[in-house]
């Protein structure tokens, strides 16, 4: 038993001393907010997704701008065809170009085209419905930013509040270990007087190693909790948190509907999605009709490179209509429509999700607004029992074993109680994220 203890204290000490090699730092939770807002990995993900997005919408201007090109080409032909036209591009054509022999067997002729291009859609549905579909997208990917947002805060409220009840609960058993090892001295000193036996002595000795065992597991717990808040702030650094307020119960005054709002960020962004893939579909279906661009160059020839002693223009207008592409665009249109009818699904039974999800925080936070008052009243029940029992261990009335009991009981009750703390808190802080517009 005694190598036992040595084992455990040892254990104790190392893990301690590995504690206070470590940097400890205050921090509130209005400031993890603020580090978590400019540096957390997932919000800066969702913002490049939006990013994405609105790259995707601007690119659908082309449905209204111009497309516009500019080239430079160099020949150099003895093409009886080319040969011709090239001269007749440049103007330099002569009657002795008309010589049947030139005109079959042409000298090598140089031409260098200087040519811009415009193209204007004029009527393209298929396009405005394209557009029409990528500004969806844009918009729910604004709202599921800031619903990611929203999950966020409520993670950094949830990771704070383990913080706090981790620190709590270590306060809790090294008070524990305290009493603990205050009991193992006064037993001690019995034992030597002839007041106990020894199986008492050595069940207080169990008890300091349990506590012990207990600390341990707490420390570890404080250094989880506090590595999680770093991750979401994104501080790699080997610092070790502290909460600047201590774990106490917060009342924010809710008022709690009874239907999940269809406004919430993340529903709504659920029906632009469905928007867009109706849209598309519409989208698929206008590919049936016909489109009519308008067009336009001007160039310049020359013999030389960069030179245009030459030129001309063109412009027209275009109405093209593809028939018949096989079953291309039945196909197409057809798998748009199945998107966008399981996407209509999908809303559907995540608004359902949602309203499950809204009722059990609702009996979660009954449950712990009930449990609150009863685990508070238990402690301070068992804080009077050990009271009363250590006074009559003191005096010699007491049996070892029950006031080991007590001490145990008012630990665990004490743990009970800033545990229930934390439940009642944590649900009202999902019960805000839920109801949340």
């Amino acid at each position: 038993m005694k190598n036992n203890l040595k084992i455990t204290t040892l254990l104790f000490v190392s893990f301690v001393s590995l504690m206070n090699a470590q940097e400890i730092i205050q921090i509130s939770k209005a400031e993890v907010l603020e580090r978590v807002s400019q540096e957390n990995q997932t919000l800066k993900i969702s913002k490049e997704d939006y990013n994405e997005a609105r790259a995707d919408f601007r690119q659908t201007n082309a449905v209204f701008l111009p497309n516009i090109a500019v080239s430079h080409t160099g020949i150099s032909t003895t093409n009886p065809l080319m040969a011709f036209g090239s001269k007749l591009n440049q103007g330099i054509l002569t009657a002795a170009d008309f010589n049947p022999d030139l005109l079959n067997n042409p000298d090598q002729t140089q031409n260098f085209a200087t040519r811009i291009e415009v193209k204007q859609p004029l009527i393209n549905m298929d396009g405005f419905y394209q557009r029409k579909a990528a500004k969806n997208k844009m918009d729910a990917m604004t709202l599921q930013t800031e619903r990611t947002s929203d999950y966020l805060m409520f993670e950094v409220d949830k990771a704070y509040m383990q913080l706090q009840l981790a620190y709590k609960a270590l306060e809790v058993i090294e008070k524990a270990l305290q009493s603990a090892e205050s009991n193992k001295a006064l037993a001690d000193n019995s034992f030597k007087q002839g007041y106990l036996q020894r199986a008492d002595v050595l069940a207080v000795e169990v008890r300091v190693t349990e506590v012990k065992n207990q600390l341990q597991i707490a420390t570890s717990n404080v250094e989880n909790a506090s590595n999680y808040l770093s991750f979401l702030m994104n501080d790699s650094s080997n610092t070790l948190l502290h909460p600047s307020d201590s774990l106490s119960v917060n009342q924010l005054n809710l008022v709690v509907a009874t239907q999940v709002s269809t406004e919430r960020s993340d529903i709504k962004a659920m029906q632009l999605a469905s928007n867009a893939y109706e849209t598309m579909n519409k989208a698929d279906k206008m590919t049936f009709l016909p489109t009519l661009n308008a067009f336009g160059s001007y160039e310049l020839y020359d013999d030389q490179v960069f030179q245009g002693d030459a030129s001309g223009y063109l412009f027209g207008a275009q109405l093209s209509w593809t028939l018949l592409d096989g079953t291309k665009r039945f196909g197409k249109a057809q798998k748009s429509r199945a998107a966008f009818e399981k996407s209509k699904l999908q809303y559907e039974q995540y608004v359902s999700q949602s309203q499950l999800e809204l009722n059990k925080a609702k009996r979660l936070f009954i449950d712990a607004e009930n449990k609150l008052q009863l685990s508070k009243l238990a402690m301070e029940q068992s804080q009077e029992s050990l009271r009363i029992r250590t006074n009559r261990f003191e005096e010699g009335l007491e049996r070892t074993s029950d006031l080991l009991m007590a001490e145990t009981q008012f630990a665990q009750k004490q743990l009970e109680y800033y545990q229930t703390i934390f439940e009642y808190n944590y649900a009202q802080a999902y019960l805000h994220f839920l109801t949340k517009a």
